[in-house]
């Protein structure tokens, strides 16, 4: 069933679909090659016993094929996970391929090597920062152009149409229209909006504050009216020589009114600070023409 000198015979002379011919020499594209090399001690195919160590994501693997799983091509392999650590890949392989032809056991601890290697190398440019070369395809650029400029010219033209249509709208070129989009309206209304909140905004900021100018002392006027109205008897009072009052006290002046005021309120103060002193009376004499004083007889 299973005869490997036919098999090599029909492969090497007949046909071989992995065989590569070069000048150099032939080799193997067969994954399951431990060398590369199209020769009888190397192919997959024409060996019945054959291991080999393959990659899959970074993890490596030990297939082992024997002539016992031949018939069974969905065993024919049989895989082993070999560790990261180098002693311990070497350990298990010695394990499992203790009775091997000791050429193949060779070749495939070299081909571990030679893959450790690689992956340490990998792992360090991987660390590298590198510049990345990428292509620029022309014509794809070309046709971004063209779509771009085709697109800013139809914005463009979308933005004066509409521009004209408010126009026209604002004017009344249209008349009465109700059936024109809810949405747009609304975006217009906003934008108008919001201009005349900016323009307040702007007025009030170019705007200088106005200077008033208001009284201060109304407040103090009517508090000494009050306090004049509170002790206007000791102070509208006047006695002549002989101890008659004349009837001119009865209308005082606002100059008086504002000394009878000031002398008052002193008169208070020191009556709160001396309060077993006796009141002292001020006295005020107002000159009236002759014409004043018919008029005050009347």
């Amino acid at each position: 069933m299973q005869h490997d000198e036919v098999i090599w015979e029909v492969i090497r002379h007949n046909h071989c679909s992995f065989m590569a011919k070069i000048e150099t020499g032939n080799f193997c594209r067969n994954p399951y090659n431990v060398t590369g090399i199209c020769n009888r001690s190397s192919c997959p195919l024409a060996n019945s016993r054959y291991a080999t160590i393959r990659d899959h994501d970074g993890v490596f693997y030990l297939y082992m094929k024997t002539i016992e799983r031949a018939h069974m091509p969905n065993k024919l392999w049989e895989r082993v996970k070999l560790p990261r650590n180098y002693e311990k890949a070497l350990q298990i392989m010695d394990k499992h391929l203790e009775y091997w032809p000791k050429l193949l056991v060779h070749k495939i601890k070299q081909r571990l090597t030679k893959m450790t290697q690689y992956r340490i190398r990998m792992r360090k440019l991987e660390l590298k920062v590198r510049e990345k070369i990428m292509t620029v395809p022309r014509m794809a650029t070309k046709r971004e152009a063209r779509r771009e400029l085709k697109a800013e010219k139809a914005a463009l033209l979308g933005k004066s149409i509409e521009k004209e249509v408010l126009e026209r709208l604002k004017k009344g070129v249209y008349g009465e229209i109700y059936n024109f989009p809810f949405d747009k309206y609304t975006e217009v209304l906003e934008k108008e909006g919001m201009q005349a909140v900016e323009e307040e905004l702007e007025e009030e900021e170019e705007e200088e504050p106005q200077v008033e100018y208001v009284e201060g002392y109304d407040e103090l006027e009517e508090e000494v009216e009050e306090d004049i109205e509170d002790f206007g008897g000791f102070s509208s009072l006047r006695a002549n020589d002989e101890g008659v009052m004349d009837d001119e006290d009865d209308i005082p002046s606002k100059a008086g009114r504002r000394e009878r005021g000031s002398a008052s309120t002193l008169g208070e103060r020191d009556q709160g600070r001396k309060s077993k002193k006796s009141r002292v009376v001020v006295e005020v004499e107002h000159e009236y023409t002759d014409e004043r004083q018919q008029a005050l007889l009347r």
